[in-house]
């Protein structure tokens, strides 16, 4: 074990137990998931930011690398109330700072009443609180980066071929950091996913001969994501276009609304969705910090219940549908699966109309 500091942005340095050393700094954002440790520590959304887990035991049914939302850990550091051996010694085998025996509950009261603010970590033999004060500092005086695209995004296209028996349809899916098991959701329906990077062009696209443009969830401001946001305001009316998490976001910028910066975000796996057509509220798993302000061209079909923010976007005109909640459901609940059915089905519907054409 080895001293380990949090400065915060209010001005208060908390004292921890060092479980992997290193110095860092990001955004404080918490999780209430109570499972799914090793899903939200792989997840590309929590890139640059620093993870506090509300959850008092994090690693109590080990890390298996087939619940991995991706190839490696994306959160700066990690911080609990206590980390089990098992998942310190993943951390530490990719150079991830965590801290741990401290007392979590204030640190996300904080973050809940204040909002999502800067931190910095030091980690390690000898360390002060003046090392700890040190990272705040630099982290105070950068802004967002505007190219965090490039840092989780996949550099060249990858295909992967859909599950016999399925729909035939063919997704293109702009990986804005997009978690495996969106794509994997989509193959085991049968469709075929030219997975693309999150700069791809209109040709790019284009050259997939796709039935469905999907934008992907990934980290940051969606207003970044400028070459997605092109993608839908070209194809939108002549390719149906789906959106998960800021995917939504992405949509809603292209096609006349706006986004917003939320006061502490949504990041857990019971967050309530009201379905504003059928009156159907289902659990879902989140994690963003920006929401849809105003839907543009866009009808609101889902609400959050806790805040009335939008859950979900539609236009039946221009075939658009997308959630901001995770439907894949890992590490779950399975309450939105059926978001995937009907992206399909809208790739589908096009695709017969083409041919009666």
């Amino acid at each position: 074990m080895s001293d380990a500091y949090l400065a915060l942005e209010d001005g208060r340095v908390i004292e921890a137990r060092g479980r992997v050393p290193g110095r860092t700094r990001g955004e404080l954002v918490f999780t209430t998931a109570y499972t799914g440790y090793e899903e939200s520590l792989t997840d590309p959304s929590y890139e640059e930011q620093v993870l506090t887990f509300s959850y008092p035991l994090i690693g109590n049914y080990g890390v298996r690398e087939e619940r991995f939302e991706s190839s490696h850990v994306h959160p700066r550091a990690a911080i609990a109330r206590e980390f089990t051996d098992e998942v310190v010694e993943w951390l530490a085998s990719e150079s991830v700072p965590a801290i741990d025996h401290l007392d979590t509950r204030e640190v996300v009261t904080s973050v809940r009443d204040q909002g999502a603010m800067k931190c910095g970590i030091a980690v390690g033999d000898g360390v002060t609180p003046e090392d700890a004060k040190a990272e705040l500092a630099q982290c105070k005086g950068m802004s967002e980066h505007v190219d965090i695209g490039a840092q989780v995004s996949t550099p060249e296209s990858q295909f992967f071929p859909g599950d016999d028996g399925g729909t035939d349809a063919t997704v293109a899916l702009i990986d804005c950091g997009a978690k495996g098991s969106i794509t994997e959701s989509l193959v085991t329906r049968g469709a075929d996913v030219h997975l693309l990077p999150y700069d791809a062009t209109v040709e790019d696209v284009e050259a997939t001969d796709a039935d469905v443009l999907f934008v992907s969830n990934g980290p940051g401001d969606p207003e970044n994501f400028v070459q997605a946001q092109a993608l839908v305001e070209h194809f939108a009316g002549d390719l149906p276009i789906a959106g998960i998490c800021l995917g939504q976001q992405v949509v809603a910028n292209a096609l006349g609304g706006s986004t917003e910066k939320m006061t502490f975000g949504h990041r857990g796996v019971n967050q309530p969705v009201r379905d504003l057509r059928s009156g159907k509220v289902v659990m879902t798993t989140q994690n963003h910090g920006y929401t849809v302000a105003d839907p543009g061209d866009l009808e609101v079909t889902q609400v959050n219940v806790n805040d009335d923010t939008a859950e979900g976007l539609e236009n039946e005109e221009l075939n658009v549908i997308t959630r901001q909640y995770h439907p894949e459901a890992n590490p779950g609940p399975h309450d939105s699966l059926d978001f995937f059915d009907d992206v399909l089905a809208m790739a589908d519907a096009e695709t017969k109309v083409a041919l009666a054409d």
